[in-house]
């Protein structure tokens, strides 16, 4: 139990005794520094509940709590400011709890309703980019986050792999590939399809150029670029199931899923299902159809359907087309309830999809709820800002994106850079120079994009991120190798201590440590991992300031240096734990 839980507890016993009134909030904040204490009550609001001077209502508590409660050492009152001091024990006895739980703060089958995290969903046709990075960083975070909170968690994407997109990447390789695969050119899958997206958009703009010349307007020319009516041909063609068609579109996404797999391998993040847009395209319109029987639907004249929520502050929404095809939301819904079926234990979906999308999600959460699902309740947009670079925004069509596997290789070569001007690893072997150099940059990389709530837009800078003060992965994570570093240097034993009197900086590492819990469930239940990444920031400035005043493995006492080496080695623990939750690796040595 936190001494916040602990102390409400008691105020509310003591305002039953001393005033015969029910109490049904405490509120608490941190002490300021130039005050004695640990916590502070603010007795300001209890004035609704009982009529009296703040000052002597803090005096009556604080006499209260000194006489009724271990925990409570001695107070003092400013102004009606309870500041409370605890006492010791109170401290110990929870490190004593926590010290030896490599899984502390996280839980295990709290929740017997599961969630689906959807993210990356990228286009078969071209290579992951940087704004993928976000993207997967974050809904690999937030399922961590979750599951460490107590639910289950799967983690799923829908790849798009059909559409007018990817009959571009097929068209231009049939027509200038010669026959190349990603074995005879040493490229990977999703790069080589991902040249000829970007080539077919080359000839899309000459094409477009030679029928202007020719005396087409340009709104023509766009429309009638042979190449283009070319790719949707070969669209109406695979959706009619011509197997020369097919049997192209297999191969060459075959190619991109292996490509995929191997920048996710290289990211660190994985998936436990599956879904393709080639699969659920059609799926949707049953519902549709039910959808039009009850009433959340109506049908135009043309014989389009649509479902009015102007009623709901939105607008009409298109869910059929009057030649009866789907639109995106259509298939959305039919996705949903799918996932549903396949995983009867889903209580709710969190879709990581980047905010120009903020209107689509309304939209679809509110028609599967007029549908009468319940889940729907349970549906959350993780919407999230884009990522801009110092020289501009990103146009994949145009091949000017930042390609996310040059990027994984960049953040190394950076870290290298730094890690060499500060002379960081000087005595390790090249192998373990590598290694350490793709841990730094990789952990630089995630730490600088989840330490940012994700709502908010980012301007990445690589050199910036790697950094070795400051807010940033590898200042965090030089932290953890210097708790390691002490740990290798203390020979001996450190099983147990006797009770010892608190330094003020021991007693401020133990109260960040008690956070940790609490810290995961408000960043499950904000979908937030900038909460778990700024209160690491915040932990490891504590134990640096701890570092700094006071002497470890050079303690005046045998007991004092036992309990400083447990406490290093439990604040390495939360660290990599934290971390973990960012899909962060911590190097034992740096």
């Amino acid at each position: 139990m936190t001494i916040q839980e602990t102390l409400s507890n008691h105020i509310k016993q003591a305002f039953q005794a001393l005033y015969n009134a029910e109490l049904e909030t405490v509120e608490f904040q941190a002490t300021r520094k130039d005050f004695e204490g640990d916590i502070t009550v603010v007795t300001f609001p209890m004035l609704r509940v009982v009529k009296m001077n703040p000052a002597q209502l803090g005096e009556d508590l604080g006499k209260h709590l000194v006489e009724h409660v271990d925990a409570v050492k001695d107070f003092n009152v400013v102004k009606g400011f309870l500041n409370i001091v605890i006492a010791d024990a109170f401290y110990l006895d929870f490190f004593n709890e926590i010290k030896d739980n490599v899984g502390y703060g996280f839980v295990s089958g709290k929740d017997d309703k599961a969630v689906m995290v959807e993210y990356s969903s990228p286009n078969t046709n071209k290579p992951l980019h940087l704004g993928h990075v976000r993207n997967v960083l974050l809904g690999y975070s937030v399922s961590e986050i979750l599951k460490a909170s107590g639910k289950t968690v799967y983690k799923t994407q829908i790849i798009n792999d059909r559409g007018i997109h990817i009959c571009k990447s097929m068209l231009a390789w049939k027509r200038y590939g010669n026959g190349e695969t990603p074995e005879s050119t040493g490229l990977k899958g999703d790069k080589l399809v991902g040249n000829y997206y970007v080539k077919f958009d080359q000839e899309y703009k000459n094409e477009i150029q030679n029928l202007v010349a020719s005396g087409s307007t340009e709104e023509d020319a766009k429309k009638q670029a042979p190449i283009l009516l070319e790719a949707q041909e070969m669209l109406r063609k695979w959706e009619a199931g011509d197997e020369e068609v097919v049997a192209l579109w297999k191969m060459m996404n075959s190619w991109v899923y292996d490509g995929f797999e191997e920048t996710y391998k290289n990211i660190g993040v994985d998936f436990d299902c599956y879904y393709y847009e080639s699969d659920t395209y059609l799926l949707g319109k049953e519902f549709v159809a039910e959808g039009l029987k009850t009433g959340v639907f109506f049908k135009k004249e043309d014989g389009s359907v649509w479902c009015d929520l102007t009623e709901d502050g939105l607008d009409e929404k298109i869910v059929l087309r009057a030649d009866g095809t789907a639109v995106y939301m259509t298939q959305d819904i039919g996705t949903a309830i799918q996932r549903i079926k396949d995983y009867p234990d889903v209580g709710g979906m969190v879709y990581t999809v980047g905010n120009e999308q903020d209107y689509h999600f309304k939209v679809l959460f509110l028609i599967i709820k007029k549908l009468g699902f319940e889940w729907a309740e349970n549906l959350y947009h993780l919407s999230y800002g884009m990522v801009d670079l110092p020289s501009g925004k990103m146009k994949s069509r145009e091949g000017t994106v930042v390609d996310a596997d040059d990027l994984i290789v960049e953040m190394a070569d950076t870290a290298k850079e730094i890690s060499q001007e500060l002379g960081k690893l000087d005595g390790y072997s090249e192998e373990e120079k590598e290694n350490i150099y793709k841990t730094i940059g990789l952990g630089a990389l995630k730490y600088f994009i989840l330490k940012v709530d994700p709502k908010k837009r980012i301007l990445f800078d690589p050199k910036e991120s790697v950094d070795f003060q400051g807010n940033t992965g590898p200042f965090i994570q030089y932290t953890y190798a210097r708790i390691q570093a002490i740990l290798r240097k203390a020979d001996f034993d450190t099983s147990s201590f006797e009770t010892i009197e608190l330094h003020s900086k021991e007693k401020e590492l133990i109260k960040q440590l008690q956070l940790f819990p609490e810290v995961i469930q408000n960043a499950a239940n904000n979908h937030s991992p900038a909460l778990v990444a700024n209160y690491t920031y915040d932990l490891v400035k504590e134990f640096n300031s701890f570092y700094q005043n006071v002497s470890i493995l050079g303690a005046q006492n045998q007991n004092e240096k036992v309990f400083r080496v447990q406490l290093a080695k439990t604040v390495g623990n939360t660290i990599k734990n934290a971390f973990a939750l960012l899909g962060i690796n911590v190097p034992e040595r740096m």
